[in-house]
């Protein structure tokens, strides 16, 4: 299995986390798509599938809120900031969509994804100050 390159032990960890919270909504589209094809499975709805695509974006804007001095210190959590804006930017689109389509709840979703990528923005600049 291959490392991630962290600046620090608190960046590994949170790192770790990120990847939980993107790979879980994934899975389960995976299966539900596999299950419900394949499988003749028919109590893997879209829910199974939209639902945690919908609460992944919260929960990384809680360890981004938590752990803000590592992705306002460009030094230490580079990698953190960096990666977390890419999957939130990653997580907007299926977003809007299931906003626009399936649940108006999928716009708190939108609302934290867009809220990681100002505020990462904003502690950027406030660490060069």
């Amino acid at each position: 299995m291959a490392k991630i390159p962290a600046r620090s032990q608190e960046e590994s960890r949170a790192t770790k986390y990120l990847a939980v919270f993107t790979l879980t909504p994934i899975l389960c589209f995976a299966f539900q798509d596999l299950g419900s094809e394949y499988g003749g499975l028919d109590w893997l709805t879209y829910g199974y599938a939209a639902w945690p695509m919908m609460i992944a974006p919260v929960l990384i804007l809680l360890l981004f809120i938590k752990k803000r001095d590592l992705a306002g210190d460009p030094q230490n959590g580079g990698n953190f900031s960096q990666t977390s804006k890419m999957v939130s930017l990653l997580f907007l689109i299926p977003n809007l969509f299931a906003a626009l389509g399936y649940s108006w709840l999928a716009w708190i979703s939108v609302l934290s994804t867009l809220i990681i990528l100002v505020l990462g923005r904003r502690l950027k600049k406030q660490a060069r100050v």
